[in-house]
């Protein structure tokens, strides 16, 4: 340790009450200064700072503090004789009561403070969105370039994980929506002696618009989160940074093979959320409309189509890409402890639910434009 630049001495004269500081105090002497004036000042009520050449910022706050804790205890320190540019660094840290040192009371965010951060956040989301494709896009050329370089060996436990570990709670929410479609349609239908027709709307709305989009939810909110969940853990943990020292493409060793496990899954859990669907239709049908089950599938036959089969499994596709990258493009843009894991969890699953919704309109929208 450097021998420090400052001396201690008792004052010259009269005034026996007082201690003379003399050189230069800097943040490297500091521990040393607070130690000898801890023992020199005792009963002195001054402290002369005429022969103080400079100080920083810390000698500063010490020198204010032993003023602070004489006044605490009911006596009295004096910093006399400071030179100019040492009495302009000791106002930066003075204040005329103890009370004045804590810091000051924060504002309450106004309209426009609530206006301007979102706005920022906004902008940081899609620059990390820009960013995330623009990387993505690079990625993917070069698995084009680099046969075998994508991690194929990790998607058929990602399948299983996405796929077949969520067919339970598929099939059992796509039956009874087909169910209760049923029984909603059962009493109108009725009105108008139109028992058949709820083979038309249980089979179309489940092929074209339900089973794809609960089936989506259900990933969303299964292999979605674990997603993002995941991502956002080897984030925090700098397995991703190691992942990039040892020269392996995040993107092709970890988000390619989630989105071909996905987009591989996902339309197969589609076809059958379809066909549980329609027999809970088919239960409403012969239980409650007495419509028997030959005329309950061929009144299904005639009213679905290839067609509509094919748009519902299209959906199933995009819904599977729009899940997959944003919860991976969250995960990687997760920043913080595991504070920031939860936050990015719960924002990819809130973000691909919207998404998906805004995707089905639009799909709904241009199969009506095109008369599909």
């Amino acid at each position: 340790m450097s021998a420090p630049t400052f001396e201690l001495t008792r004052a010259s004269g009269r005034d026996s009450a007082a201690l003379e500081l003399r050189g230069h105090c800097h943040l490297e002497g500091a521990a040393d200064l607070w130690r000898q004036l801890q023992a020199g000042l005792g009963a002195k009520r001054a402290l002369d700072l005429s022969g103080l050449e400079s100080l920083d910022g810390a000698s500063a706050a010490l020198l204010q503090a032993l003023v602070a804790e004489a006044e605490s205890r009911g006596g009295a320190l004096e910093l006399v004789g400071a030179r100019a540019e040492v009495h302009r660094m000791l106002a930066l840290y003075s204040c005329d009561s103890p009370g004045e040192c804590a810091p000051a009371r924060q504002r309450e965010p106004g309209l426009f403070d609530e206006i301007g951060r979102a706005t920022r956040d906004i902008v940081a989301s899609l620059r990390d969105v820009l960013s995330f494709m623009g990387d993505l896009c690079v990625a993917l050329m070069r698995a084009g370039r680099e046969r075998g370089s994508v991690n194929l060996r990790a998607v058929p436990n990602l399948m299983e994980r996405a796929g077949a570990d969520g067919v339970p709670i598929v099939l059992l929410i796509n039956f009874l929506i087909g169910l209760i479609i049923g029984l909603q349609a059962a009493y109108q239908l009725q009105r108008f002696g139109a028992n058949v027709f709820v083979a038309n709307l249980v089979g179309l709305s489940m092929v074209r618009e339900l089973a794809p989009l609960m089936t989506a939810i259900v990933v969303a909110g299964r292999s979605g989160a674990a997603y993002a969940a995941e991502l956002g853990s080897m984030r925090v943990n700098q397995e991703i940074d190691a992942l990039r020292t040892l020269g392996m493409d995040p993107y092709r060793f970890l988000v390619f093979p989630r989105l071909l496990a996905t987009v591989a899954v996902v339309p197969l859990l589609t076809i059958a959320a379809m066909v549980v669907g329609i027999l809970g239709g088919l239960i409403v049908a012969v239980q409650d409309l007495g419509i028997t089950t030959t005329a309950y599938f061929n009144q299904l036959h005639g009213a679905v189509g290839m067609l509509d089969v094919m748009g519902g499994l299209l959906k199933s596709v995009v819904f599977a890409v729009t899940i997959t990258l944003i919860s991976c493009q969250r995960g990687l843009a997760t920043r913080g402890g595991a504070a920031g894991v939860g936050s990015a969890t719960t924002s990819a699953v809130v973000v691909i639910l919207f998404s998906l919704v805004v995707i089905d309109a639009l799909f709904t929208v241009t199969f009506n434009l095109f008369g599909i």
